[in-house]
């Protein structure tokens, strides 16, 4: 069993299927994310947001067995998209040509490995903003609350956070269909609806996560 899943995954469809299985998992977890951040638009003393991490840190270890996991996913999810963009890179030219007579090039999908590298990038930044400064117990997110609004209010960190979730709004609008097509889910009667439905989710998602750096920079930060 194991010798035939290496096998599996070695291959070409079984990069893509992992890659696809992967992005759909991603996909997930930002909707449960969102939906925790939301939390910082329930008061404005920011104590819905602190019990909503306060569950989180109540996990103890298994937090950081989750966090290890989620970071694995997305390194994987990263790399195996290179791999897969690089083996098929003499193919591009020809396959992109027959997809815009179809009609199913878009921007979005031309321009899904930049879109993941800045996403990348985004996500280490965000990282070593919030929760590797948290890990090393820096007292300017005592109160992670505070810390997001405080950031998300200067220029520089509404701006950064502005763009990664433009280049993650953008990825996802072809990123939802594109699973499903590589899964062999895509069917004449289904594959329009699909399309509808991941559309929706990377507005969804867009609209929610950036209106924190609109809003927080806009107010600045809600503070006193």
């Amino acid at each position: 069993m194991l010798n035939w899943l290496g096998r599996f995954y070695s291959s070409s469809i079984g990069r893509k299927w992992a890659m696809a299985l992967s992005g759909l998992a991603l996909i997930g977890f930002l909707v449960v994310h969102l939906a925790g951040n939301l939390t910082l638009y329930a008061d404005d003393t920011g104590a819905a947001f602190r019990a909503y991490e306060h569950a989180l840190e109540s996990q103890g270890p298994l937090l950081l067995v989750a966090e290890a996991g989620l970071l694995a996913l997305f390194v994987a999810h990263i790399a195996m998209g290179l791999r897969v963009t690089l083996q098929n890179r003499e193919a591009r030219e020809t396959r992109y040509r027959i997809r815009a007579s179809m009609g199913k090039s878009t921007f979005a999908s031309r321009t899904m490995i930049v879109t993941g590298l800045l996403i990348a990038v985004f996500l280490v930044i965000h990282i070593i903003d919030f929760r590797g400064a948290k890990l090393l117990g820096a007292e300017r997110v005592a109160d992670m609350a505070g810390a997001v609004k405080h950031r998300l209010a200067s220029p520089l960190g509404a701006g950064i956070y502005l763009a990664g979730v433009t280049a993650l709004g953008l990825h996802l609008s072809h990123a939802f269909q594109s699973a499903f097509q590589t899964l062999g889910l895509s069917h004449p009667k289904y594959t329009p609806m699909i399309e509808k439905l991941g559309l929706l989710i990377a507005v969804l998602l867009f609209v929610g996560f950036a209106s924190f750096p609109i809003i927080l920079f806009i107010s600045g930060g809600g503070t006193d």
